[in-house]
């Protein structure tokens, strides 16, 4: 049966009869098979171009690259979908989907974030085309979820920096995850490393830049204590604020 079903398939690909082809493309589509599904749709994509059949196979033809989890041509003719029938009704969710499938494809981390960056666009240009949608709700909820992973990325390389005695770097990473993550919660652990970062950056420094360099340590500290009375490194902090303090009374 098996071999049956693949000499029909070889046969519809090399016939010259495009119904039976768009027939048969749309009824292995419902059936689950993408994989013949997609091979016959791409011999009749430009053959029903301008007609009334190319709508629905676009639409057809981009799913089949979701359903494959192939995300990234997923994306690519969900998008092209909208530019091509931009009345559609499946417009909205062709968009969405393309946006969407930038978000499948962010990876982890500590893994480039090109693709974040693309669904966070994306999502993003959604909401604004279609700001009425019931899908604007999921698509701020991925915002968040990627914004988090962008956040821990440049959290642990701000730390790699500190542990890489690279304190310059450290606190200038440190001060913009503050400004693009202000309810970050990792505030806490972020003050004590910038103090960190300005103590050692300020006890290794030659004597005519440490004067500027102890003043922003001591800032820092004073910063940590008014934001958490009770930090948990309080007694870290007291330790390199009375060093500092004895440094620049030298």
């Amino acid at each position: 049966m098996i071999l049956t079903a693949c000499g029909g398939h070889q046969k519809l690909l090399k016939s010259s009869d495009s119904e039976a082809k768009y027939a048969a493309a749309i009824d292995y589509y419902e059936k689950g098979d993408y994989v013949h599904s997609l091979q016959l749709f791409q011999q009749l994509i430009n053959f029903y171009k301008g007609t009334e059949k190319s709508e629905r196979l676009n639409y057809y033809f981009a799913y089949c690259y979701y359903k494959q989890e192939d995300h990234i041509l997923a994306s690519y003719y969900f998008k092209r979908f909208t530019q091509n029938f931009p009345r559609s009704e499946f417009a909205e969710e062709a968009m969405f989907l393309s946006a969407y499938c930038y978000f499948l494809d962010s990876p982890r981390s500590s893994l480039d974030q090109t693709n974040t960056y693309l669904a966070l666009t994306e999502l993003q240009l959604f909401i604004e085309m279609y700001p009425s949608s019931d899908r604007v709700e999921d698509c701020n909820k991925y915002i968040d979820l990627l914004r988090a992973k962008l956040q821990i990325k440049a959290y642990n390389i701000a730390r790699l920096y500190l542990r890489m005695r690279a304190y310059d770097a450290a606190i200038t990473s440190f001060n913009n995850l503050l400004r693009d993550y202000p309810d970050t919660e990792y505030k806490e652990d972020i003050l004590y490393y910038i103090l960190k970062s300005y103590y050692h950056y300020a006890m290794n420094s030659i004597s005519k830049k440490q004067g500027d360099r102890l003043q922003s340590a001591i800032d820092s500290y004073n910063e940590l204590l008014f934001q958490y009375p009770e930090t948990q490194y309080r007694k870290e902090a007291n330790t390199m604020h009375a060093n500092v303090l004895k440094r620049t009374q030298n």
